[in-house]
């Protein structure tokens, strides 16, 4: 019998890798995120193009609401093996002295509230799977504060928290606890999203660098947490490119 994997903010980035890599690995997939139309393509993406892929729903998905999230409970069932809280993001990189507030709320909206109302919602499936796997994924932000990243730093340091909380909660339940923190990734919408479509400042932070990580490289350590015998919890994977040290240390080629 396949297993089912749910992956938020699977429309773009490292969440639509995730869910080919998954799809790949022999699970069925549950794409969640807002924009259905892009969900619908990357369905029939990996139909086409995954050999042996199971099955694969769209579902619409916004974490910062809890009637879209009961929906998705409703539409996955009782069937969750893998939960990956991907959903998320960073706005804008001003100092403390500058914050604008409402980016600090809707980042913290998406990376922890939104994480902790889609695990609430499908707890009792991963549970009653007997082998549950929970995978958040967060950032080197969530460990290591760099100077404009307050209210990104701030969110991805609350999930991180949420995420050693429920491994100690859930100690004595079927559920494992991962959490994926990424350094510098290069995908088609982060920076550009956390720049308000500016194109020249979202490609400032990869100028030189000259092999970033990829989403394919972050998805590929949530496709080996997960499929590690079940009495292995794999409890942290911090992966950055070879030439990031720190947030504050990057190679950069003239």
């Amino acid at each position: 019998m396949r297993k089912t994997a749910v992956v938020t903010g699977a429309s773009s980035g490292i969440g639509a890798a995730t869910a080919r890599r998954l799809a790949a690995e022999g699970f069925n997939v549950v794409l969640a995120a807002r924009r259905v139309d892009r969900l619908d393509a990357l369905a029939k993406e990996i139909a086409e193009t995954v050999p042996g892929a199971g099955k694969v729903a769209p579902v619409e998905l916004d974490v910062t609401s809890q009637a879209s999230v009961d929906a998705l409970a409703a539409a996955v069932g009782g069937a969750c093996h893998v939960l990956v809280n991907n959903a998320g993001g960073a706005l804008g990189l001003d100092g403390v002295a500058t914050a604008d507030l409402d980016e600090w709320r809707a980042m913290y909206e998406t990376n922890v509230l939104g994480l902790v109302r889609v695990t609430k919602a499908l707890l009792p499936a991963l549970v009653g799977s007997g082998a549950g796997h929970v995978v958040n994924i967060t950032s080197l932000a969530a460990h290591e504060p760099y100077e404009g990243g307050g209210g990104y730093n701030a969110a991805k340091h609350a999930a991180f928290a949420v995420n050693e909380v429920m491994r100690l909660e859930l100690v004595a339940q079927p559920v494992r606890v991962t959490e994926v923190a990424p350094g510098l990734v290069r995908t088609a919408e982060f920076s550009l999203v956390r720049f308000r479509g500016d194109e020249e400042k979202a490609a400032k932070p990869y100028e030189g660098v000259p092999e970033p990580l990829v989403a394919d490289d972050v998805a590929d350590c949530v496709a080996w947490a997960v499929t590690r015998p079940p009495h292995v919890n794999i409890d942290r994977i911090d992966v950055q490119p070879r030439v990031q040290a720190s947030a504050h240390k990057l190679h950069r080629e003239p």
